[in-house]
């Protein structure tokens, strides 16, 4: 009975142990877990302050270079040389009537002025200044002595490409993308990275590292992104010309919340060689880099600048196809498909307004205007476009935003993407009663499932492409007139207002090449019958649109033109006819 008594003593011993050393472990997890992550905020918050650090330093340092040269060189006037056009400012260079160092420090001087105004700037690329001192040697450049501006994810060797996410950062470029250095073997001189969006899958314009990027028109309205810095700092004076990306109207929507004129390019006409995306692999949506100016005539000399033996030679992978100035400079009438609204997202009144315009003035010219629909927009917006972005349920997305904060504007855009595939089902089958469009949304963002699943939605953006490409046969267009997002929205709406892109992101999917071209303002009248705005499906979405546009009053106005696939530079000529005809109906 006693030996009984003791085993029993000693089991109840191993069970307090057992129960000690568990507590114990536990303790100890809970206690690594806390310190990891402690370390690993504490990491996410150096990084941030490096950065932070790098751009101020490098803004100081440009400051002073400025200061000196002023000093030097007193009789350099900047303000004429900040009003000449692209075309204008390079003939002028070219015949030897400016000098590169008085147009670059010209410029130098307006984009920090800027930055302090729109925080538009990632870091002044100090290499510049190098870089000017040798550029007299290559005067025979399309862009001899031009400072050019570039988007954060386009590589210059030794400069981060972070896309706005702390993940990417002290992980500098090891050489520059093909672009940059066709810039600078044609006399450019890229001297500043511009602000983004956090991992670029938005239209505004902030991210934790460099902050919000305003509106140069109005400083309480986003500048649009995902090229948000380079249309603010082209739109407040301070480049001439810069380079964006675009994925889905990143280029374009900029632009007109900015008012200034931008293009992208069908996909592949430029190389892509060393502009990073937020992720690689997806191939339903294309991205294609493109210039952002003032006005159309510098668009088209960027593209013919860029596409050079030079660029063929670098990427192999790109058409040897030079710009056609003959495409380009054509004055022969054109039969032009038009649309007001797209039948998925009612346009503000300002966008409408604005392609009635221009209607008027392209038919007042003597060209043929025709009605035109999109095919099958409610599906094409979720099945093709949302599906093709987030084909992998956003799992990629989410993993370059793992390590640090998200960003308040992207932060309701993201929101969902967190939640599990089987509770994204469910919502969507819960949501088709109430709420066709929301269930859709669900549905989509759930993504594809399997492989099999991700050829088959190849195939129908495929098939879509051609089916597009028969309608606009059969409606006989060359080309094609449509709104473009605006006016410039109220912070914080970009995420919550996806929806809206369908009427830019459409071309991303087609691979037509499109452009921006600013032609009005808002009105008070645009205002008033803001206040009387329902939207399509009169939902949550449609609510919040009216809202993001509200207040816009003098804000810019912009219409899109498109062209079939490799018309680029029909494309660009289209956009000049409306330029042109704005400007002249103004006098």
């Amino acid at each position: 009975m006693e030996s009984v008594q003791q085993f029993l003593q000693g089991v109840e011993l191993d069970h307090r142990t057992a129960a000690l050393l568990t507590g114990a472990a536990c303790g100890m997890g809970a206690l690594v877990v806390l310190v990891r992550r402690v370390s690993s905020h504490q990491e996410t918050k150096e990084k941030i302050e490096r950065a932070r650090t790098r751009r101020d330093e490098s803004l100081q340092r440009a400051e002073q270079a400025v200061l000196q040269y002023r000093e030097s060189h007193p009789m350099t006037n900047s303000a004429p040389i900040l009003t000449l056009s692209l075309s204008e400012l390079t003939k002028q260079l070219q015949e030897g009537l400016l000098s590169p160092e008085d147009v670059f420090y010209s410029y130098m001087e307006k984009t920090l002025d800027v930055h302090k105004k729109l925080n538009c700037c990632t870091g002044i690329l100090l290499e510049s200044f190098d870089q000017l001192k040798m550029v007299s040697s290559n005067n025979e450049g399309l862009l001899y002595g031009v400072p050019v501006s570039i988007k954060e994810n386009i590589a210059y060797k030794d400069h981060d490409c972070s896309c706005g996410v702390v993940i990417n950062l002290d992980q500098p470029a090891q050489k520059d993308s093909v672009l940059v250095e066709v810039l600078k073997r044609q006399g450019a001189i890229p001297f500043v990275k511009t602000n983004l969006p956090q991992a670029l899958l938005n239209y505004d314009c902030s991210n934790p590292i460099y902050g919000q990027t305003v509106n140069p028109h109005n400083l309480q309205k986003t500048s649009g992104g995902s090229s948000g810095g380079e249309a603010a700092l082209i739109g407040g004076g301070g480049s001439v010309l810069g380079l964006g990306s675009d994925i889905g109207g990143s280029i374009r929507i900029p632009a007109s919340f900015c008012g200034i004129c931008g293009f992208k390019p069908t996909s592949g006409r430029l190389s892509s060689q060393g502009v990073r995306p937020i992720y690689r692999g997806q191939k339903s949506v294309l991205s294609s880099s493109g210039p952002m100016a003032r006005d159309v005539d510098s668009l088209a000399l960027c593209m013919q600048a860029l596409l050079c033996d030079h660029m063929f030679f670098l990427d192999p992978t790109v058409p040897p196809i030079p710009f056609n100035k003959q495409i380009y400079q054509s004055s022969k009438t054109l039969r032009i498909g038009y649309l007001e609204n797209d039948g998925y997202v009612q346009p503000s009144p300002s966008m409408a307004r604005g392609i009635r315009e221009v209607k008027a003035l392209l038919e007042q010219a003597g060209h043929t205007l025709v009605p035109y629909s999109p095919l099958k927009l409610s599906h094409v917006a979720n099945e093709l476009l949302i599906k093709g972005v987030l084909a992998d349920g956003s799992t990629t997305l989410l993993q370059n935003l793992e390590g640090g904060p998200v960003d308040p504007c992207l932060r309701s855009q993201v929101l969902p993407y967190y939640l599990p595939k089987w509770l994204k089902k469910t919502l969507s089958f819960l949501l088709k009663p109430l709420s066709p469009r929301g269930s859709a949304v669900f549905n989509a963002i759930a993504g594809v499932g399997s492989v099999p699943n991700l050829w088959k939605q190849h195939a129908a953006v495929e098939d879509y492409i051609c089916e597009t490409i028969e309608n606009w046969r059969r409606c006989n267009i060359d080309v094609l007139l449509c709104p473009v997002i605006g006016p410039a929205y109220n912070f914080l709406y970009c995420g919550n207002a996806t929806h809206a892109l369908t009427y830019t992101m459409l071309y991303n999917l087609l691979n037509f090449p499109a452009g921006v071209v600013p032609v009005s303002k808002v009105t008070a009248e645009d205002e008033e019958e803001l206040k009387h705005y329902k939207g399509i499906y009169q939902d949550y979405w449609d609510m919040v649109f009216k809202q993001a546009v509200s207040g816009g009053e003098g804000l810019p106005v912009a219409v899109q033109c498109v062209a079939l696939p490799w018309q680029d530079e029909l494309c660009l000529r289209f956009m000049k006819e409306v330029e042109q005809l704005v400007k002249q109906n103004r006098k």
